[in-house]
């Protein structure tokens, strides 16, 4: 019995037999524009896979936040569209057979080449999944690379670093180095603050000032929870005396993903207007110049 190929050649060759030049042409450009509209059809569909999958990872992010694990899902499917869209229909078959009939020596040479490319990728799918860090977390690692997690792919994770520079970290060696993550189970951060005011300031009134300014900034956590009966409940201190200043202190605590940076800014500003608003004097160094006529 002869095989299906066999048997559509044999089938071909009997029709195109009986078919004028004519005819011929014209089945010829039928095919071509039927191919031409089944290629388009091909290439809008994969197009069209790939908008749906940012469509709904970025409806994920909006809803969930920014995560490094959807990032490595968007990557991976990403790659298994391409795969099967692109590379197994151009030379899938050719592929597998070389894969299959390689010798142990080139198997050998493949999987080395390969081997940091796959321990990278297992390596992000380790941090996408028990997230040690993810977008937006500070982090510090052991070779002393400091800044915010930005970004994760297959091959790489992206720092962020202090002067906004991009520092590119291997997956396989984020995954395996140490790492500070001033961000993890987002517990609250904290920071503490010194605040000079004169001598002949109202003391009460400087810390009243200060607390209710540090408790109504948004980008902090503290609650005007005072009760002067109730000692703990402070968050403003009366710390010490200096030469020109008495210094009032307060611990600040605020989220984990704002940059301390940006925190002690938002304080700073807003407490030096108050007091200055409030009739608080803040002491600064003065310099008196006598200038002595000799004649």
């Amino acid at each position: 019995m002869s095989d299906p190929y066999t048997l559509v050649l044999s089938f071909i060759e009997d029709y195109m037999s009986g078919v004028s030049p004519q005819s011929l042409n014209k089945v010829i450009l039928i095919a071509l524009i039927a191919g031409a509209v089944l290629l388009l059809l091909y290439i809008g569909f994969f197009f069209l896979l790939l908008r749906i999958k940012k469509m709904v990872i970025t409806k994920l992010e909006k809803k969930h936040g920014k995560s490094l694990t959807f990032q490595f899902i968007e990557r991976i499917i990403t790659v298994t569209l391409i795969v099967i869209f692109v590379v197994l229909p151009l030379g899938g078959k050719h592929i597998a057979r070389s894969l299959l009939g390689s010798t142990a020596v080139v198997a050998a040479i493949v999987g080395f080449a390969a081997q940091e490319a796959v321990k990278n990728m297992f390596a992000g799918l380790q941090i996408s999944i028990y997230k040690p860090f993810d977008v937006g977390s500070r982090v510090e690692f052991a070779d002393g690379t400091t800044g915010v997690i930005e970004s994760l792919n297959l091959r790489h994770v992206v720092v962020s670093l202090l002067d906004t520079t991009k520092a590119i970290i291997p997956n396989s060696a984020a995954n395996s180095m140490k790492v500070i993550s001033y961000s993890y189970g987002e517990v609250p951060r904290s920071a503490i603050f010194k605040f000079p005011v004169s001598y002949d300031c109202d003391v009460d009134k400087a810390k009243e000032i200060i607390r209710k300014t540090i408790c109504e900034c948004p980008l902090t956590l503290n609650e005007d929870k005072y009760d002067e009966s109730v000692p703990n409940s402070r968050c403003v201190y009366f710390l010490s005396l200096e030469d020109s200043a008495l210094i009032m202190g307060a611990t600040v605590r605020f989220p984990s993903h704002f940059r301390s940076e940006v925190v002690k800014d938002e304080i700073n500003t807003s407490v030096f207007k108050a007091l200055k608003a409030g009739g608080i004097e803040i002491p600064y160094n003065k310099m008196d110049v006598n200038i002595m006529n000799k004649s």
